[in-house]
């Protein structure tokens, strides 16, 4: 991939206002999220991806793979626009492709498409849906039925309330619920 390769395809999709898909294993018919900020340099491709997380089961496959780092592969799907062919090397170079997907893959080609970090969205200051944050209760080990009271009780208020301030009071909540253990 010549360096530049991607970058008509980005200033297209940036002007057209649409988002390219995460998909899980190059299936396209279940996407499982969206990119943004998708951006090139030097060294490669790079962005941020946002996982539907409550909608695509995939997406929870994925983003446990993630986190337990057993899943980290990236790969692209592409149409080639323009490509050199050396003859003495046998090395095509790709110089301009138009960029329609980016999946999360066990085995990616290219070894060193790798994702470098999963962060959560309370960890940028959001607030989790009502089912994220039953999930996490669940990890923290609730009961499904005391997950499901507490998050009815608390974070739909905080999720309704006029507060500026709720996502620390969701991030506070959140780091006590993770110092405490329980027995059933």
């Amino acid at each position: 991939m010549a360096p530049g390769a991607f970058s008509n395809s980005l200033d297209a999709l940036k002007k057209s206002g649409r988002a390219l898909p995460v998909l899980w294993q190059h299936d396209s018919y279940t996407p499982i999220g969206s990119w943004a900020g998708l951006k090139e340099d030097d060294k490669g491709l790079y962005g941020d991806g946002d996982l539907w997380i409550d909608e695509a089961p995939n997406a929870r496959i994925a983003y446990r793979g993630m986190k337990a780092k057993a899943i980290t592969g990236l790969s692209i799907g592409y149409y080639v626009l323009s490509s050199d062919y050396n003859e003495k090397t046998g090395i095509r170079t790709l110089n301009e492709v138009d960029l329609v997907e980016i999946s999360i893959v066990t085995n990616p080609a290219n070894a060193n498409a790798r994702i470098d970090a999963v962060k959560s969205i309370i960890a940028h200051g959001g607030l989790p849906s009502l089912p994220e944050f039953e999930r996490f209760l669940r990890e923290a080990g609730f009961s499904k039925s005391m997950a499901a009271v507490i998050a009815n009780r608390g974070l739909k208020h905080l999720l309704q309330s006029e507060s500026g301030d709720m996502a620390n009071d969701v991030n506070r909540l959140l780091d006590g619920l993770k110092s405490l253990t329980f027995k059933e």
